[in-house]
């Protein structure tokens, strides 16, 4: 049921009696309705203070278009502290004030009030268009990028994000010490745990998922989540853009930053103000790219569930298995065989293809080897071979 099928006032009113009659849980119906958690205690809100009168509701959502003089300046007041606030554009704001105050204006006389009252920035003015690629459910695919780094006194802040692919909602905002991959093997695993596992994860060429150091690619890090039975997937070297809904979370967290203008000293007081930011981008901002819904309208927790200890995995059994010592190798032809270090003791799979050895780790090819030359080559792409 999407907000504007039926008149406004009537679905603020089903909502809230539906709600108070506590037979649906308060985040199932939110689901129904197609709102966030906090617009839907916003309208309790004002149900409640209005003695129980439901027609508190009816009176918020009927404000004239046309007020008087006073009315109207009020008005542009609650437009400059909200552009205060947050720092959205026009369309955002006006999105925001109709559904959440009933105060219904044109985008541009929005944009208008920003603009004579000096808040209108010059990279505001001329945004260029882009294409848009998503996926069809939440969870097919999460994205995963470090933001650039913040000042924390005389250390850094380093910010990784998780997002999902579909909804845009925001999985996690993590403040970190470093890029090491304790930090983030513990972020993941509490995200893990909180949301389920996704089919997919979609990187950059990046510590401490991808090793560009020795040409071998894949990590701990990364060989933990092919064991979760997440599909790797890694973005073209020197593009970007092929994260591009990660890296436009990353412009607007650093515009948010900017504009709160504060600057922790510590990495508790970070993750405090990334939590703030977190639940106002997945509850609050509306999304253009969502028709102005927010993340958390179209997010649903992955039914996959996080698994503490996986089992080992169970290849064809008329397949070729070695088991890797403890630098990563097999012993084949009077030579050791180099695939990963982060796969030592590890069970691979080998496969012969027109005279090559190519070598797979559960649903993953990792490695394709000549016998010949000793020529290696990393491969890490989702082995879906029927089995």
């Amino acid at each position: 049921m999407r907000w504007g099928v039926k008149d406004k006032a009537s679905q603020r009113i089903e909502f809230v009696l539906r709600a108070a009659s506590g037979k649906c849980r308060f985040s199932q119906l939110c689901r129904e309705y197609e709102i966030s958690r906090p617009t839907g205690y916003l309208w309790m809100k004002r149900y409640r203070d209005g003695n129980g009168q439901l027609m508190v509701l009816v009176e918020k959502s009927r404000r004239p278009r046309r007020s008087p003089s006073k009315t109207d300046a009020a008005i542009e007041a609650r437009v400059v502290k909200l552009r205060k606030e947050h720092g959205w554009g026009a369309k955002a704001l006006q999105h925001v004030l109709e559904r959440d105050e009933g105060i219904r204006l044109s985008r541009i006389t929005v944009h208008r009030i920003l603009d004579r009252n000096g808040e209108i920035r010059d990279e505001d003015r001329h945004r260029p268009a882009t294409t848009r690629f998503e996926r069809t459910q939440p969870n097919e695919l999460w994205q995963m990028d470090f933001k650039g780094q913040f000042p924390m006194g005389t250390r850094q802040c380093f910010p990784l994000s998780v997002l999902d692919d579909h909804s845009r909602y925001l999985i996690g905002l993590q403040a970190l010490k470093g890029t090491g991959t304790d930090g983030v093997e513990q972020t993941l695993v509490r995200l893990f745990r909180n949301n389920g596992v996704p089919k997919e994860m979609l990187m950059d060429h990046g510590v401490p998922w991808w090793n560009a150091i020795n040409g071998h690619g894949l990590t701990r890090l990364s060989i933990g989540l092919i064991q979760q039975g997440i599909q790797l997937r890694f973005s073209g070297i020197g593009h970007p853009q092929t994260q591009g809904k990660v890296e436009r979370f990353h412009e607007t967290l650093e515009r948010s930053v900017k504009h709160r203008n504060v600057w922790p000293e510590e990495l508790d007081q970070w993750q405090d103000q990334f939590t703030e930011i977190r639940d106002i981008y997945n509850h609050k901002r509306p999304h253009e790219a969502l028709s102005m819904d927010v993340p958390a309208s179209r997010y649903r927790p992955s039914t996959r569930s996080y698994q503490e200890h996986p089992k080992e995995w169970e290849y064809p059994t008329d397949s070729w298995i070695v088991r890797l010592n403890n630098q990563g190798q097999w012993y084949w032809n009077g030579k050791y065989r180099f695939v990963c270090r982060a796969l030592a003791n590890q069970r691979v799979r080998i496969q012969e293809l027109d005279q090559q050895l190519i070598v797979s780790y559960q649903h993953t090819w990792i490695r394709q080897l000549d016998p010949k030359t000793g020529r290696s080559t990393a491969l890490v792409f989702p082995d879906n071979t029927p089995v």
